[in-house]
């Protein structure tokens, strides 16, 4: 849950940035916010795999 947090700080961060108009520097955190969210993503679904590996019965 910790790097959807860190995703969701570099959303906002990006929507302050562009509101004041800094594009560039918005530009950047909504690519790293876009980075951190794909690799959560990657990661839920790994462990969910995992988890019900771990769960067979012999």
């Amino acid at each position: 849950m910790e790097l959807l947090h860190w995703t969701l700080v570099f959303l906002v961060l990006a929507l302050i940035f562009a509101v004041l108009g800094f594009g560039g520097i918005a530009a950047s955190f909504a690519s790293i916010g876009k980075i951190l969210f794909f690799v959560f993503l990657i990661l839920l679904v790994v462990s969910l795999v995992m988890g019900r590996r771990g769960r067979t019965r012999l």
